[in-house]
């Protein structure tokens, strides 16, 4: 529903700039100031009809692009009509204007010349992404030449001065500018008034609209079409969006250069008699140009959002939970989610295949991820056995990869670290003897550097194969790689040979994250392989394997609505992982605190399930990390409290790609410090593996007090609570309770 923003500061900036311009446009004396006030007064009010848009969901850009379309189309109808009743009509003395070629031909090789760096950096996106992007580009230059050409242009004195009527209209341009969203507007605003002068150029002698509506209208539909505005929103929304604001930037910066050159000779050649033919000639030849820069160099193709299509049936595990035979236990709960996604699927799958749609079927939630995008989620929501429909969206591509980030440490430690004692980690290895011999991690996160030292003889496909052991649904790598950093050090924290709770540990590894971004079925892709891997290239719902399944998940990440998540999307997912006997241990989030008493912050998935084991983060003195996220948790109605334990999360030193170390905060090296904790207490006794209550109960029962500052969010002296959960994670005391059963 719109929500009408009347009141934002947007809309608030917007009026007040509006309100003087239409006292200007109404009551100044010189008529020829008065059209300037009128067009600049046109633009403002462009810009405020269109802050209706701003109350979609960011990641809704194809609604928010018809929004925009039906409102371009009804105040352009205002606005012709305006101009033919009070306007136009009644000063027949203006001047008339006639449609020449060589207006056109030259907006056309403007235009062209300012779109080859969108065509060079940018991504389309969905066949519907570009229709839309294109007409309300086209909307946008109707309005915007109507608004300089026929009310000021037109009106203009015949010795008028090129670069003031460029000022003039650069100034109603950069007003326009703002009618865009997700952050796109910050880059019309830069580009719209360095094309001011370009439009009066291309309109010196004869002030038609048609060449202006088309130069204007191809110049901004480039960053329309070409930015991937749903992805710096929620790159943003994420703390990143450097990535794709960096191209943007670039883009933007030489259209700019561009256009500076091009209004610098357009002056040169301002009273040259240039011929129809030539401009014509000139403006086509540059944009065959331009599709050749885009077809050998540019990103080529069509990347729109995708659909993460729930269907109403979900398979019934429970049976799992009575079966003793490990192996057995998996497989059953491998068998039957397969089982009833292929049956509850089939009718859906055959359709898809008869109208040639694109889809991926996920079992361990039953659903699909479908290419389409607003018709075809329309379409879904209709068919009987679908219960929702969610965006599940993702990220263009970019002109280069990104860069592997290093760390600023580039030597192991040779002291063991403050957050391993702080837990008794020590205590464990010298008394006890254990390290995690025999458990197999899971890993889901941005990625590993596979042959860094911390762990490269880890790594359960080290001395065999990638098969079974290591998915990159992002990038197909057939080896672990990590760009970010992120999954490096949190998978140091649980086994590195220095930096590690079980060093003794084995690992396997999946990619959901490598651009920090994920979505519904790029985290059920990895959550699929740590239940039943397969070989590259496989076929997860044919050749998976429970019984090379992971015994603990790591899960440092959650997944916001902002990328596409509900509350309940995954919870199919993590109860089947915990009937087949894995541990699924998931970061609470850095959204709350006791700093600001964020209460109820822990409302992302998985960290927020009941069938999760949800870390928060302390610090050095055990005093809860300023960003860990609190209870309860609200966001599905169960009021359940979170998180369950805590662990050190502050400051933590951790492998980094390019074998260097980094030092690193958040819940998300909180959680790994607990998935080590398992591992240890697994491999000390083996008969607990896949024990997920007893396990649980160990942990909890031996966590030491938290005594740290309060929040509002409950009573830290009772156990468990919205802030600690059950307190701080003790692994010396769990692996010795471990070993007494």
């Amino acid at each position: 529903m719109v929500t009408f923003l009347w009141f934002s500061s947007s809309a608030l900036q917007t009026i007040l700039s509006l309100i003087p311009l239409l006292l200007l446009a109404i009551l100044w004396p010189s008529a020829q100031a008065r059209a300037v006030f009128q067009s600049w007064s046109w633009g403002a009010g462009f810009v405020l009809i269109m802050l209706l848009t701003r109350g979609w969901p960011e990641t809704a850009s194809q609604i928010v692009m018809i929004a925009q379309i039906g409102l371009s189309l009804i105040y352009l109808f205002i606005l012709m009509a305006w101009l033919w009743l009070w306007y136009l009509k009644p000063h027949r003395s203006l001047k008339a204007v006639r449609f020449d070629m060589t207006s056109l031909g030259l907006a056309l090789s403007l235009s062209a010349l300012l779109a080859y760096p969108w065509l060079l950096y940018g991504a389309l996106g969905s066949l519907l992404d570009v229709i839309l992007s294109f007409i309300a580009a086209l909307l946008f230059g109707l309005i915007a030449s109507l608004s300089i050409s026929q009310i000021y242009l037109r009106a203009r004195d015949d010795d008028s001065n090129v670069m003031l009527d460029g000022f003039i209209a650069s100034i109603t341009l950069l007003i326009m500018g703002g009618f865009s969203t997700n952050g796109l507007q910050f880059f019309l605003m830069l580009l719209l008034p360095v094309i001011g002068w370009l439009t009066v150029i291309i309109s010196h002698k004869n002030p038609h609209w048609l060449p202006l509506t088309f130069f204007i209208g191809l110049t901004i539909a480039m960053p329309l079409l070409f930015t991937d505005t749903d992805g710096v929103m929620l790159l943003n929304g994420l703390g990143s969006s450097g990535e794709l604001l960096g191209w943007a930037w670039q883009a933007t910066m030489i259209a700019i250069f561009l256009g500076s050159v091009l209004t610098l000779l357009s002056v040169i050649i301002l009273n040259w008699q240039l011929p129809a033919w030539l401009t014509s000639g000139l403006g086509l030849t540059l944009w065959l140009i331009g599709g050749v820069i885009y077809v050998i160099i540019g990103q080529v193709g069509l990347y729109g959002d995708r659909l993460f299509v729930i269907l109403k049936e979900q398979a019934d595990v429970s049976a799992a939970a009575s079966m003793t035979n490990y192996d057995e236990r998996r497989n059953f709960v491998y068998e039957t989610i397969i089982n009833k996604a292929d049956s509850s699927q089939a009718d859906l799958r055959a359709t898809l295949d008869q109208f040639g749609i694109v889809y991926q079927p996920y079992y361990l939630v039953n659903a699909l991820e479908v290419r389409g995008g607003l018709v075809t989620r329309l379409w879904l929501m209709t068919r009987p056995e679908v219960e929702r429909v969610l965006p599940s969206p993702i990220l263009r591509p970019l002109p280069e990869p990104m860069p592997i980030s290093s760390g600023s440490i580039m030597t192991a430690p040779t002291e063991i670290q403050w957050d391993l004692t702080n837990i008794q980690v020590d205590k464990v290895w010298q008394e006890f003897e254990v390290r995690g011999e025999g458990i197999v991690i899971g890993q889901s996160d941005s990625g590993v550097q596979g042959d860094h030292p911390e762990f490269a003889a880890a790594y359960r496909g080290a001395n065999d194969t990638d098969d079974y052991n290591w998915f990159d649904p992002w990038f197909n790598t057939p080896k672990p790689t990590d760009i970010g950093g992120h999954g490096t050090h949190t998978l140091g924290s649980i086994l590195g040979q220095h930096v590690g709770v079980a060093p003794e540990a084995k690992w396997i590894g999946c990619v959901n994250l490598a651009r920090n971004v994920g979505n519904p079925a790029l985290y059920l892709d990895c959550m699929q392989f740590m239940l039943a891997p397969f070989p590259q290239n496989g076929n997860p719902l044919k050749d998976g394997d429970p019984t090379k399944a992971a015994h603990v998940l790591n899960n440092s990440w959650g997944c916001p609505e902002v990328e596409g998540c509900d509350p309940t999307v995954l919870q199919p997912a993590v109860s089947a992982l915990r009937a087949a006997g894995i541990f699924v241990v998931a970061s609470a989030g850095n959204q709350g605190g006791i700093a600001g008493n964020v209460c109820s912050s822990v409302n992302d998935p998985i960290a927020l399930y009941d069938e999760v084991f949800t870390v928060g983060a302390v610090d050095k003195d055990n005093n809860l990390a300023p960003f860990s996220s609190l209870g309860p948790v609200t966001a599905d109605g169960s009021n359940r409290i979170k998180p369950d334990i805590v662990a050190p999360g502050v400051d933590i030193l951790s492998a980094f790609p390019n074998n260097s170390y980094e030092k690193a905060s958040g819940t998300s090296m909180a959680g790994p410090h607990v998935v080590g904790v398992v591992a240890l207490i697994w491999s000390a006794n083996p008969k607990l593996i896949g024990n997920i209550e007893r396990t649980e109960q160990i942990l909890t029962e031996t966590a030491q007090p938290y005594t740290g500052p309060k929040a509002a969010c409950g009573d830290t002296t009772v156990t468990p609570n919205n802030v600690a959960g059950y307190g701080i994670v003790d692994a010396y005391a769990a692996v010795k309770m471990a070993l007494e059963k």
